[in-house]
């Protein structure tokens, strides 16, 4: 086990593979002390993951009550958390890096926040972004026939037969209790998102394949040995049958 794991909240492997790969591109691209801002930080995992390692860290969020999880789990000086909605930023002050991980996926004009962190990245800065294929396995067999369901007034049967095979209708992600998603990216769609505001594209990386899909994921769960076996195949398989793309942008010269 890493050391920055005991930092967070988080069971699934992917969950660790994507904060690898968070926590490979900041020391790939900026050093200990830069400053960090983690945009919908939910409950705190990668900003006090990131604090642990050296890293100045601020997280920020809309949702009070993940703030609230965030700044209760937090140990470190370096790291603070606070209610800010990034859509309506006002600090003058410019970052090093920026992470936005499963984020964009629920706001309704995601290039407002990416032309937010633009603004307020330094030169030739960093922008993590992760989100979920909008049209992999998990979104389209299990997220997309679940909001249809909760559209259709069912969401107390849902709940219901998502705690009988012993789910919970959270994540360790965010306390949010509203996590819809309003957006489902192909990978052509977000790398236009990020390359019309003006990022180049540094790193890429894709998250899982079925561990997260019902009736899998009811054994997966269970089994990490399938988790880890899930997370591998992933790398060898298409963008395109993934449950999640890991990416790494440069802000470039122009002024977008």
């Amino acid at each position: 086990m890493k050391e920055y794991y005991i930092h967070t909240t988080y069971t699934h492997t992917e969950e660790f593979k994507r904060l690898d790969f968070i926590v490979n591109q900041v020391r790939a691209n900026v050093q200990k002390g830069a400053k960090l801002l983690d945009i919908g930080c939910g409950n705190g995992n990668v900003s006090i993951a990131l604090g642990s390692l050296g890293y100045t860290v601020w997280g920020i969020d809309v949702d009070e009550t993940s703030i609230k999880m965030a700044n209760e789990r937090n140990p470190f000086e370096n790291v603070r958390f606070d209610v800010v909605d990034a859509n309506a930023f006002t600090e003058s002050e410019q970052y090093d890096l920026i992470i936005c991980t499963e984020v964009l996926e629920h706001l309704e004009k995601p290039e407002a926040l990416v032309r937010s962190a633009y603004s307020i990245l330094k030169p030739g800065g960093t922008m993590i972004v992760t989100v979920p294929n909008g049209y992999g396995p998990r979104e389209s067999l299990m997220t997309k026939p679940m909001q249809w369901m909760m559209r259709k007034g069912h969401t107390d049967k849902l709940v219901k037969i998502k705690k009988a095979f012993g789910y919970t209708h959270a994540t360790a992600q965010s306390s949010n209790p509203d996590l819809t998603h309003l957006q489902f990216f192909t990978r052509k769609s977000l790398f236009a998102l990020m390359e019309n505001t003006g990022f180049n594209l540094m790193a890429f990386g894709k998250s899982d394949f079925l561990e997260l899909v019902f009736p899998f994921s009811f054994i997966a769960n269970r089994v990490k040995a399938l988790q880890k076996l899930d997370c591998a195949l992933a790398d060898y398989l298409p963008a395109a049958l993934t449950n999640g793309f890991y990416t790494t942008w440069k802000k470039a010269n122009q002024v977008v």
